[in-house]
């Protein structure tokens, strides 16, 4: 039990250090691309720069309407200058809003990994019951900390399955309709047993505690998926 602990321990650990390791390959990635492309785009400044040197390198320009035309052109630069700085805010927010949304990604996917290695180490082994009450007179079933209010065909259903698991015995739809009805089982109908085996499930509600703690094996019949110790019939 001790080496199954470590070797989980130490499943867990290598799964989070492939997280860790995920989300900052996604961030280094992002950053590069990010310090790549506001390197690459031009500068703020660039258009008021060629205008001023137009001021400096043509001091012939004396008239009203070329006057006019640099003011435009100085105006058309602090323009420039405007839209490129929200540009590069824009750009910025829609890196984080991507680098988010990356890691999210990256967390919900092993999320959703983890989860279904759970799902299937419990479809593997079953449902770990460590206590079975069924209470004929509240017409319930108390399974560890969870209570079923069952109806009194699925208590009598229970009852029977319970008993049988007692015996180490699996029981046909027959039988078991035979063993409620009080008949001979080869006077019953395997359907109407199975019928009852799935009203019984319908009544515990829960799809993966009913399909895990009421097993059909193939080619046999019913049985309960706990140990004989953990029932209780009150």
């Amino acid at each position: 039990m001790q080496e199954s602990t470590s070797s989980a321990t130490d499943v867990l650990k290598a799964g989070n250090r492939v997280v860790a390791g995920g989300i900052a390959a996604i961030v280094l990635i992002l950053l590069g691309a990010a310090v790549f492309l506001f390197i690459n785009l031009p500068d703020a400044n660039a258009f008021n720069v060629r205008v001023e040197r137009l001021f400096v390198e043509n001091n012939n320009l004396n008239t009203g309407a070329e006057i006019k035309l640099l003011e435009i052109l100085a105006q058309s630069g602090t323009s420039f200058s405007e839209v490129l700085t929200g540009y590069r805010s824009v750009i910025f927010v829609l890196l984080v809003f991507a680098t988010a949304l990356m890691v999210a990604a990256l967390v919900f996917l092993v999320t959703i990994i983890g989860l279904n290695r759970r799902i299937s180490a419990i479809q593997r082994s079953g449902i770990q019951v460590s206590t079975l009450v069924i209470s004929r007179e509240a017409r319930a079933v108390y399974i560890n900390d969870m209570e079923f209010a069952l109806t009194e065909a699925a208590i009598e259903t229970l009852s029977v399955l319970a008993e049988a698991r007692m015996d180490d015995d699996v029981l046909t739809g027959a039988q078991i309709e035979g063993v409620i009805s009080g008949r001979n089982a080869a006077d019953c109908d395997e359907a109407a047993g199975a019928t009852r085996v799935k009203r019984l499930r319908d009544a515990l509600g829960n799809q993966m505690v009913s399909e895990l703690l009421v097993k059909t094996i193939a080619r046999r019949g019913y049985m309960l998926a706990v140990g004989k110790d953990t029932i209780k019939m009150i």
